[in-house]
């Protein structure tokens, strides 16, 4: 797949994401993954759900032939902002974890609640692989 990421050369350089990418190839989109493992249960704290939802986006794009190199974009929907702000450092660790240095372009939004009332956070996910 030939992807490009798009920086204009006189902006600053984002730190964990893109400011845009450009890609060719067939697209991989999933829903809002949240933090629960394979049984509906979710870890208790906001990192830890994190990193269960980026393992469970690694499986989706594995099951459509992608790898997480091939992601251009995450959505990252949070119940608070506060939350993520004050776990930046954990977030980045389980982020490479899961991703390596690979960084789509990415936005995140609080909102006022997510439809799973554990969950503290949910994230869509969009992959593009050479068709």
């Amino acid at each position: 797949m030939t992807l490009r990421i798009l920086q204009p050369p006189d902006w600053p350089r984002p730190k964990g994401y893109a400011n845009g990418i450009t890609a060719e190839g067939r697209i991989i989109v999933t829903g809002g993954v949240v933090g629960w493992n394979s049984t509906g249960v979710f870890p208790e704290s906001f990192v830890d759900q994190a990193a269960q939802i980026f393992a469970n986006i690694v499986a989706i794009l594995a099951e459509g032939g992608a790898k997480p190199s091939d992601l251009v974009r995450m959505t990252w929907f949070l119940t608070d902002i506060d939350e993520y702000l004050a776990h930046q450092k954990g977030l980045g660790e389980a982020y490479r974890d899961h991703f390596g240095t690979h960084y789509p372009a990415m936005t995140a939004v609080q909102v006022v609640r997510l439809i799973e009332p554990k969950a503290m956070l949910e994230i869509e996910a969009t992959a593009v692989v050479s068709a």
